[in-house]
Protein backbone atom coordinates (compact mmCIF):
# COMPACT_ATOMS: atom_id res chain seq x y z
CA UNK A 1 0.00 0.00 0.00
CA UNK A 2 2.81 2.32 0.96
CA UNK A 3 4.68 2.32 -2.54
CA UNK A 4 1.19 3.44 -4.22
CA UNK A 5 0.76 6.15 -1.55
CA UNK A 6 4.46 7.35 -1.36
CA UNK A 7 4.09 7.49 -5.69
CA UNK A 8 1.26 10.23 -5.03
CA UNK A 9 3.21 12.12 -2.18
CA UNK A 10 6.45 12.02 -4.33
CA UNK A 11 4.59 14.32 -6.71
CA UNK A 12 4.15 17.21 -4.58
CA UNK A 13 6.44 19.72 -2.55
CA UNK A 14 8.44 17.13 -0.48
CA UNK A 15 6.87 20.08 2.38
CA UNK A 16 3.91 19.88 1.36
CA UNK A 17 3.67 15.79 1.76
CA UNK A 18 5.41 16.32 5.35
CA UNK A 19 2.42 18.69 6.34
CA UNK A 20 -0.19 16.20 5.17
CA UNK A 21 1.78 12.84 6.61
CA UNK A 22 2.01 14.53 9.72
CA UNK A 23 -1.34 15.81 10.02
CA UNK A 24 -2.84 12.17 9.18
CA UNK A 25 -0.61 10.86 12.20
CA UNK A 26 -1.82 13.53 14.52
CA UNK A 27 -5.87 12.46 13.60
CA UNK A 28 -4.97 8.90 13.92
CA UNK A 29 -3.27 9.75 17.16
CA UNK A 30 -6.09 11.20 18.46
CA UNK A 31 -8.45 8.42 17.80
CA UNK A 32 -8.16 5.17 19.50
CA UNK A 33 -9.43 3.31 17.48
CA UNK A 34 -6.79 4.37 14.59
CA UNK A 35 -4.26 4.00 16.96
CA UNK A 36 -5.21 0.63 17.98
CA UNK A 37 -5.35 -0.24 14.05
CA UNK A 38 -1.89 1.43 12.86
CA UNK A 39 -0.17 -1.33 16.38
CA UNK A 40 -2.04 -3.95 15.11
CA UNK A 41 -0.12 -3.55 11.54
CA UNK A 42 3.17 -2.30 12.47
CA UNK A 43 3.98 -2.77 15.73
CA UNK A 44 6.35 -5.90 16.68
CA UNK A 45 5.75 -6.88 20.34
CA UNK A 46 8.30 -8.79 21.92
CA UNK A 47 9.95 -8.79 25.61
CA UNK A 48 13.28 -9.61 23.66
CA UNK A 49 13.31 -6.64 21.97
CA UNK A 50 13.30 -4.42 24.92
CA UNK A 51 16.31 -2.23 25.64
CA UNK A 52 17.00 -0.31 28.99
CA UNK A 53 19.10 2.61 29.19
CA UNK A 54 19.36 5.67 30.76
CA UNK A 55 16.61 4.13 33.62
CA UNK A 56 14.36 4.25 30.81
CA UNK A 57 12.64 1.10 29.05
CA UNK A 58 12.68 1.23 25.10
CA UNK A 59 9.76 -1.30 23.48
CA UNK A 60 12.54 -1.70 20.88
CA UNK A 61 16.09 -0.51 19.86
CA UNK A 62 14.53 1.30 16.54
CA UNK A 63 13.45 4.82 17.61
CA UNK A 64 12.36 8.20 15.53
CA UNK A 65 15.36 10.48 14.72
CA UNK A 66 14.73 14.12 15.36
CA UNK A 67 13.66 16.44 12.36
CA UNK A 68 10.25 14.56 11.57
CA UNK A 69 8.31 16.13 14.34
CA UNK A 70 9.73 19.14 15.73
CA UNK A 71 6.68 20.54 17.49
CA UNK A 72 5.56 17.14 19.27
CA UNK A 73 2.02 17.13 17.10
CA UNK A 74 1.94 13.42 16.13
CA UNK A 75 3.01 11.46 18.89
CA UNK A 76 0.54 9.10 19.57
CA UNK A 77 0.57 8.20 15.66
CA UNK A 78 4.24 7.80 15.70
CA UNK A 79 4.39 5.83 18.59
CA UNK A 80 1.65 3.43 17.23
CA UNK A 81 3.73 2.49 13.79
CA UNK A 82 6.07 0.61 16.44
CA UNK A 83 8.93 2.98 17.02
CA UNK A 84 10.80 2.27 20.53
CA UNK A 85 11.04 5.72 21.01
CA UNK A 86 10.33 9.10 19.39
CA UNK A 87 13.03 12.29 19.14
CA UNK A 88 10.73 14.93 19.09
CA UNK A 89 12.86 18.74 17.68
CA UNK A 90 15.25 20.25 17.25
CA UNK A 91 13.36 23.02 19.55
CA UNK A 92 14.50 26.75 19.85
CA UNK A 93 13.91 28.74 22.69
CA UNK A 94 12.69 31.30 20.12
CA UNK A 95 10.06 30.14 17.75
CA UNK A 96 11.49 30.63 14.30
CA UNK A 97 10.09 30.13 10.98
CA UNK A 98 12.80 28.57 9.95
CA UNK A 99 14.94 29.26 6.32
CA UNK A 100 13.06 30.35 2.91
CA UNK A 101 11.61 27.53 0.74
CA UNK A 102 12.51 25.65 -1.02
CA UNK A 103 14.60 24.10 2.19
CA UNK A 104 13.65 20.20 1.59
CA UNK A 105 14.70 18.03 -1.31
CA UNK A 106 14.54 14.80 -2.27
CA UNK A 107 17.24 12.71 -3.74
CA UNK A 108 15.49 9.57 -5.12
CA UNK A 109 17.73 8.18 -7.15
CA UNK A 110 20.65 8.01 -4.12
CA UNK A 111 18.21 7.48 -1.49
CA UNK A 112 18.85 10.62 0.32
CA UNK A 113 16.77 13.67 1.38
CA UNK A 114 19.04 17.39 1.88
CA UNK A 115 17.19 19.45 4.04
CA UNK A 116 18.10 23.15 5.02
CA UNK A 117 15.16 23.87 7.13
CA UNK A 118 16.58 25.49 10.01
CA UNK A 119 15.18 24.52 12.87
CA UNK A 120 11.58 25.93 12.07
CA UNK A 121 9.24 25.14 15.32
CA UNK A 122 6.85 26.68 17.65
CA UNK A 123 9.66 27.49 20.61
CA UNK A 124 10.43 24.94 23.57
CA UNK A 125 7.42 26.55 25.78
CA UNK A 126 4.58 26.09 23.58
CA UNK A 127 6.34 22.00 23.04
CA UNK A 128 6.50 21.79 26.91
CA UNK A 129 2.86 22.69 27.38
CA UNK A 130 2.22 20.12 24.53
CA UNK A 131 3.56 17.33 26.09
CA UNK A 132 2.51 18.00 29.18
CA UNK A 133 -1.42 17.90 28.66
CA UNK A 134 -0.02 14.87 26.85
CA UNK A 135 1.28 13.22 29.77
CA UNK A 136 -1.38 14.42 31.91
CA UNK A 137 -3.75 12.63 29.77
CA UNK A 138 -1.67 9.01 30.00
CA UNK A 139 -0.70 9.75 26.16
CA UNK A 140 2.81 9.10 25.89
CA UNK A 141 3.80 4.82 25.58
CA UNK A 142 7.35 5.22 24.14
CA UNK A 143 10.41 7.20 26.16
CA UNK A 144 10.26 10.81 24.26
CA UNK A 145 13.94 12.57 23.90
CA UNK A 146 13.67 16.30 22.86
CA UNK A 147 16.20 17.56 20.64
CA UNK A 148 17.54 21.23 21.53
CA UNK A 149 19.35 23.83 19.47
CA UNK A 150 20.23 27.14 19.51
CA UNK A 151 17.41 30.10 18.42
CA UNK A 152 19.38 31.24 14.82
CA UNK A 153 18.42 34.96 16.05
CA UNK A 154 20.91 34.41 19.07
CA UNK A 155 24.66 35.19 18.83
CA UNK A 156 26.89 32.27 19.06
CA UNK A 157 28.77 34.28 22.02
CA UNK A 158 25.28 33.90 23.85
CA UNK A 159 24.62 30.36 22.82
CA UNK A 160 24.73 28.56 26.52
CA UNK A 161 22.06 31.21 27.73
CA UNK A 162 19.67 30.39 24.90
CA UNK A 163 20.17 26.70 25.39
CA UNK A 164 19.37 27.31 29.05
CA UNK A 165 15.93 28.60 28.41
CA UNK A 166 15.54 25.99 26.31
CA UNK A 167 16.20 23.26 28.51
CA UNK A 168 14.60 24.52 31.67
CA UNK A 169 11.16 25.03 28.80
CA UNK A 170 11.83 21.40 28.37
CA UNK A 171 13.32 19.43 31.20
CA UNK A 172 10.25 18.40 33.17
CA UNK A 173 8.45 16.70 29.87
CA UNK A 174 11.59 14.74 28.44
CA UNK A 175 12.45 11.49 29.01
CA UNK A 176 15.88 12.51 27.84
CA UNK A 177 17.58 15.58 26.28
CA UNK A 178 19.68 15.72 22.97
CA UNK A 179 21.94 18.56 22.66
CA UNK A 180 22.14 19.64 18.50
CA UNK A 181 25.69 21.21 18.38
CA UNK A 182 25.76 20.00 14.48
CA UNK A 183 23.38 21.17 12.37
CA UNK A 184 25.09 22.75 9.22
CA UNK A 185 21.76 24.44 8.87
CA UNK A 186 22.10 27.72 11.95
CA UNK A 187 25.23 29.65 11.16
CA UNK A 188 27.53 29.16 13.84
CA UNK A 189 26.09 26.24 15.58
CA UNK A 190 28.61 23.66 14.59
CA UNK A 191 31.43 26.08 16.15
CA UNK A 192 29.66 24.65 19.69
CA UNK A 193 31.59 21.52 18.63
CA UNK A 194 34.95 22.72 19.55
CA UNK A 195 36.37 22.44 22.78
CA UNK A 196 35.93 26.26 24.64
CA UNK A 197 32.06 27.02 23.39
CA UNK A 198 31.55 22.57 24.51
CA UNK A 199 32.61 22.89 27.32
CA UNK A 200 30.84 25.92 28.63
CA UNK A 201 27.48 24.40 27.51
CA UNK A 202 28.24 20.85 29.43
CA UNK A 203 29.14 22.80 32.70
CA UNK A 204 25.79 24.40 32.08
CA UNK A 205 24.32 21.02 31.61
CA UNK A 206 25.68 19.70 34.78
CA UNK A 207 24.60 22.75 36.78
CA UNK A 208 20.67 22.04 35.63
CA UNK A 209 21.00 18.55 36.26
CA UNK A 210 21.86 19.14 39.63
CA UNK A 211 19.24 21.90 40.17
CA UNK A 212 16.51 20.65 38.51
CA UNK A 213 17.08 16.82 38.62
CA UNK A 214 18.78 13.79 36.94
CA UNK A 215 18.43 13.69 33.32
CA UNK A 216 19.55 11.65 30.94
CA UNK A 217 21.22 14.56 28.24
CA UNK A 218 22.95 13.25 25.15
CA UNK A 219 25.62 15.20 22.73
CA UNK A 220 24.51 14.59 19.14
CA UNK A 221 27.77 15.11 16.88
CA UNK A 222 28.84 15.82 12.98
CA UNK A 223 30.00 13.14 10.71
CA UNK A 224 32.55 16.02 9.24
CA UNK A 225 34.26 16.14 12.43
CA UNK A 226 38.10 14.68 11.71
CA UNK A 227 38.19 11.82 13.75
CA UNK A 228 40.28 13.41 16.76
CA UNK A 229 37.59 15.99 17.07
CA UNK A 230 34.98 13.46 17.71
CA UNK A 231 36.92 11.54 20.25
CA UNK A 232 37.63 14.87 21.75
CA UNK A 233 33.86 15.48 21.82
CA UNK A 234 33.21 11.93 23.06
CA UNK A 235 35.68 12.61 26.09
CA UNK A 236 34.28 15.96 27.49
CA UNK A 237 31.03 14.25 27.20
CA UNK A 238 32.42 11.77 29.24
CA UNK A 239 33.96 13.88 31.45
CA UNK A 240 31.27 16.23 32.33
CA UNK A 241 28.81 13.49 33.09
CA UNK A 242 26.56 13.14 30.05
CA UNK A 243 24.84 9.79 29.57
CA UNK A 244 25.32 8.79 25.80
CA UNK A 245 25.93 10.15 22.09
CA UNK A 246 24.09 10.44 19.19
CA UNK A 247 26.36 9.62 15.86
CA UNK A 248 25.53 11.45 13.77
CA UNK A 249 23.86 14.43 12.65
CA UNK A 250 23.18 15.10 8.83
CA UNK A 251 26.38 15.77 6.48
CA UNK A 252 27.74 18.40 4.41
CA UNK A 253 29.33 16.14 2.26
CA UNK A 254 28.28 14.98 -1.58
CA UNK A 255 30.08 12.46 -2.86
CA UNK A 256 28.92 10.04 -5.34
CA UNK A 257 25.82 11.26 -5.51
CA UNK A 258 23.80 11.54 -8.49
CA UNK A 259 20.42 13.20 -8.11
CA UNK A 260 19.72 16.42 -9.64
CA UNK A 261 19.19 17.98 -6.30
CA UNK A 262 22.73 16.89 -4.89
CA UNK A 263 24.53 20.60 -5.62
CA UNK A 264 21.87 21.91 -3.11
CA UNK A 265 23.01 23.62 0.07
CA UNK A 266 21.76 21.98 3.78
CA UNK A 267 22.62 18.49 5.49
CA UNK A 268 22.49 15.47 3.75
CA UNK A 269 21.10 12.49 5.00
CA UNK A 270 20.00 8.42 4.12
CA UNK A 271 22.22 6.04 2.32
CA UNK A 272 25.21 8.11 1.18
CA UNK A 273 25.40 9.31 5.33
CA UNK A 274 25.82 5.48 5.54
CA UNK A 275 29.27 4.65 5.28
CA UNK A 276 30.82 7.31 7.44
CA UNK A 277 28.07 7.27 10.04
CA UNK A 278 29.16 3.45 10.55
CA UNK A 279 32.64 4.44 10.49
CA UNK A 280 31.71 7.40 13.38
CA UNK A 281 29.92 4.52 15.51
CA UNK A 282 32.85 1.94 15.36
CA UNK A 283 35.58 5.21 16.02
CA UNK A 284 33.57 6.29 18.99
CA UNK A 285 32.85 2.89 20.91
CA UNK A 286 36.52 2.07 20.60
CA UNK A 287 36.92 5.19 22.08
CA UNK A 288 34.34 5.90 24.50
CA UNK A 289 32.20 3.94 27.28
CA UNK A 290 28.97 6.14 26.87
CA UNK A 291 26.13 4.54 24.99
CA UNK A 292 26.11 5.45 21.70
CA UNK A 293 22.45 6.07 19.63
CA UNK A 294 23.34 5.19 16.17
CA UNK A 295 22.07 7.23 13.37
CA UNK A 296 22.56 8.12 9.76
CA UNK A 297 21.92 5.94 6.79
CA UNK A 298 19.98 2.93 8.34
CA UNK A 299 17.91 2.15 5.68
CA UNK A 300 17.29 -1.45 6.01
CA UNK A 301 17.08 -4.13 8.87
CA UNK A 302 20.31 -5.75 7.85
CA UNK A 303 21.64 -2.26 8.61
CA UNK A 304 19.77 -1.68 12.23
CA UNK A 305 21.30 -5.47 13.38
CA UNK A 306 24.77 -4.07 11.48
CA UNK A 307 24.93 -0.92 13.75
CA UNK A 308 24.10 -3.23 17.23
CA UNK A 309 26.81 -5.25 16.43
CA UNK A 310 28.90 -2.59 15.77
CA UNK A 311 28.20 -1.48 19.71
CA UNK A 312 25.22 1.01 19.31
CA UNK A 313 22.81 0.71 22.22
CA UNK A 314 20.31 2.19 20.06
CA UNK A 315 19.45 2.92 16.33
CA UNK A 316 17.35 6.00 14.75
CA UNK A 317 15.64 6.16 11.29
CA UNK A 318 14.14 9.09 9.41
CA UNK A 319 15.06 8.81 5.73
CA UNK A 320 14.29 5.54 5.66
CA UNK A 321 11.17 6.29 6.56
CA UNK A 322 10.14 8.57 4.36
CA UNK A 323 11.17 6.31 1.52
CA UNK A 324 10.15 3.04 3.14
CA UNK A 325 6.99 4.00 5.11
CA UNK A 326 5.78 2.70 8.42
CA UNK A 327 6.43 -0.97 7.37
CA UNK A 328 9.86 -0.15 7.56
CA UNK A 329 9.98 0.21 11.22
CA UNK A 330 8.55 -3.49 12.10
CA UNK A 331 10.89 -4.84 9.11
CA UNK A 332 14.01 -3.35 11.27
CA UNK A 333 12.39 -5.05 14.74
CA UNK A 334 11.57 -8.25 12.80
CA UNK A 335 15.52 -8.81 11.54
CA UNK A 336 16.76 -7.84 14.95
CA UNK A 337 14.37 -10.24 16.64
CA UNK A 338 15.19 -12.56 13.97
CA UNK A 339 19.02 -11.79 14.90
CA UNK A 340 18.65 -12.51 18.61
CA UNK A 341 17.07 -16.15 17.86
CA UNK A 342 19.69 -16.22 15.69
CA UNK A 343 22.06 -16.53 18.40
CA UNK A 344 20.19 -17.53 20.77
CA UNK A 345 20.41 -14.59 22.96
CA UNK A 346 18.21 -13.21 25.09
CA UNK A 347 17.65 -9.83 24.11
CA UNK A 348 18.91 -6.90 22.20
CA UNK A 349 21.36 -5.55 24.26
CA UNK A 350 22.96 -8.57 24.67
CA UNK A 351 23.18 -8.40 20.60
CA UNK A 352 24.65 -4.62 21.41
CA UNK A 353 27.02 -6.52 23.71
CA UNK A 354 28.35 -8.19 21.15
CA UNK A 355 29.86 -5.07 19.20
CA UNK A 356 33.65 -4.70 19.76
CA UNK A 357 34.53 -3.58 23.52
CA UNK A 358 36.53 0.00 23.65
CA UNK A 359 39.61 -2.13 24.39
CA UNK A 360 39.74 -4.06 21.30
CA UNK A 361 37.92 -2.49 18.72
CA UNK A 362 40.28 -1.09 15.84
CA UNK A 363 39.76 2.44 15.33
CA UNK A 364 38.70 4.11 11.99
CA UNK A 365 41.61 5.58 10.01
CA UNK A 366 41.74 9.25 11.30
CA UNK A 367 40.58 11.07 8.09
CA UNK A 368 39.80 15.07 8.65
CA UNK A 369 36.19 15.58 6.85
Amino acid sequence: MYPLLRRALFRLDPERAHGLIMGGLAEAGRSPLWTRLLARAYRLEDARLRVRLFGLTFPSPIGLAAGLDKDGVAVRGLAALGFGHLELGTVTAQAQPGNPRPRLFRLVEDGAIINRMGFNNAGSRTLAMRLARLRAAGGVPVPLGINVGKSRAVPVEAAVGDYERSLRDVWAVADYLALNVSSPNTPGLRSLQERQPLEALLRLVARLRAELGDKPVLLKIAPDLADGALLDAAAAAETHGLAGLIATNTTIVRDGLTSAHAAETGGLSGRPLAARSLEVLRLLRAGTELPIVSVGGVSSGADAVERLRAGASLVQVYTAFIYGGPGIVRAMNAAVLAAIEREGLASAGELSARGPHPSTARPARQTAR
